[in-house]
Order: C-alpha cells, then structure tokens, then sequence
C-alpha cells in the first residue's frame, strides 16, 4: 500500500476555546504520514497561544475575506497529494486517516468521501450521494478528502459565496463526470453544530444554485431532472424577453457542451 501524505487543512478564526480539540484528534491518528496547516484570520482571542504550544503546525494567522479565502490559502500552502479541511470546533475520528489512506493508496480516485457525525443531525450524516441528492442537499467538507489534482483542473473555492461555496465546489466535481469519486461507509469526523456554513444564509448561492447545476452537469444529469431545472429556470425569469434569450441558451448548454 502506498503511503500518501494528507495536508489537513484547519480555517481559524477566535477559535481558542476549542481549537486545541481539533489539534489532538490529529495528533492521535494512528496515521502518520500527514501535515496540518492552520489558516487563521487574526483572531483577537487566545488562538494564537494555543498554535504556538504545537511546534508541529504549519500556521499563518493575517486577515482574509473569509473561510473559504482561507481554506484557499490553504490549499496553496500544502504539500500533500491529498487535501482535508476541518474546521477548529471539528474532530476526526481516531482511525480516520488510515482509512482514507488505504483508499487512496490502493484505487486510482481523486474524491473519496464518507459520514460524519454530529448534534445538528441527531447523529449520523449522510450516506451515498447521486445526481440528484447533490442538489438537495451539500456533502459535509469535514467528511471529504480530495486530491490535489482536482483543484488543478477545477479550481479553488469562489468565494463570491460566503457560506455554501463548499456546496457549489461539491456539485463541480460531482457531476462533472471526469473526476472519480467514491463514497466509504465510516464516520470521518465529528461536525460541531454552529458552524459557520449552518448559521449563515447565502443568497448570492441561492441564486446561483440551480444554473449552475445545470452548467455542471449538462453532460451527466439525467435529462428528465435538466428538462425539470430548465423550466423551473426560465420560469422564474421576469420579462418574455429575458426568458427567451434565458431559454435559448440554456438549450445550447445543455444540447452542445
């Protein structure tokens, strides 16, 4: 089995209360081949006393324009073939990176994913995804290691979205029909409720969210399920004309690309 080195990627930020919880549940992984990268956003707390008590992180602590800046910095730091975020209230579980690594190291894929657990979702959460439970619902990222080469091919996090840009990135190379994912039946980590993502709305994705599925997944969603987005798309549009235009290139994304 190879070994592959997995750059765990913590965003920060006045997390001093809890963070150091998050830094133990790696340190008692019973894997070893891995880095964990701290990106704070200059907290004003005690986050930075608790960092330095840990010689073995790699941290940068300055403003940033929000969690997914972060979690970009991150990906630009690391070095590992494979990349995990988890937030400062996260916890992995003990074997958690083991199993990922065997994964990893014996099947050619670029997205393994599985459970995680927490309050908010009065336990276990959420199984297996497919075309159209991606769209009703996000794959928790505390729940997903990718490789780097998906963020070569498909780019970093937007961070136009302040709270589901995660969502949007999960819909990209879930359905983008190249990049090889697999699903694992174990929890990788405890989600703290009252994250950031559960707290706060995001409109701009809102908005965005069902032209961009369609953008995404014109090759691989069943067309019955594009056929039904289209409509409800074009719909909602306001004036006749818009709508024809809309309707017109929707058509052409869908038919052509």
């Amino acid at each position: 089995m190879n070994h592959p080195q997995i750059s765990i990627i913590t965003p920060s930020y006045n997390s001093g209360e809890y963070i150091e919880r998050a830094i133990q549940s790696v340190l008692n992984q019973d894997y070893d081949n891995w880095e964990h990268i701290i990106v704070d956003g200059g907290s004003t707390d005690n986050t930075l006393e608790v960092l330095k008590k840990y010689p073995h992180l790699n941290w940068v602590s300055e403003p940033d324009r929000g969690i997914y800046d972060a979690m970009n910095k991150g990906i630009k730091i690391a070095t590992g073939g494979w990349v995990y975020f988890m937030g400062g209230d996260d916890r992995l579980k003990p074997n958690a990176l083991k199993i990922i690594a065997e994964a990893a190291g014996n099947q050619d894929l670029d997205v393994i994913y599985g459970d995680v657990w927490s309050t908010r979702f009065g336990g276990r959460h959420d199984g297996k995804f497919d075309y159209k439970k991606i769209y009703d619902k996000n794959i928790c990222h505390q729940s997903i290691f990718f490789s780097r080469k998906v963020f070569q091919s498909l780019g970093d996090f937007s961070i136009k979205y302040k709270s589901h840009a995660d969502w949007d990135h999960n819909m990209r190379w879930f359905l983008n029909g190249k990049t090889k994912h697999k699903y694992i039946d174990c929890v990788i980590a405890e989600y703290a409720d009252g994250g950031y993502s559960s707290v706060n709305p995001d409109d701009i994705f809102a908005r965005d969210k069902r032209f961009n599925y369609i953008k995404y997944g014109r090759k691989t969603a069943p067309g019955i399920f594009m056929e039904r987005l289209c409509k409800q798309e074009i719909k909602e549009k306001n004036s006749f004309y818009t709508r024809k235009i809309f309707a017109f290139v929707i058509l052409i994304l869908v038919k052509y690309f």
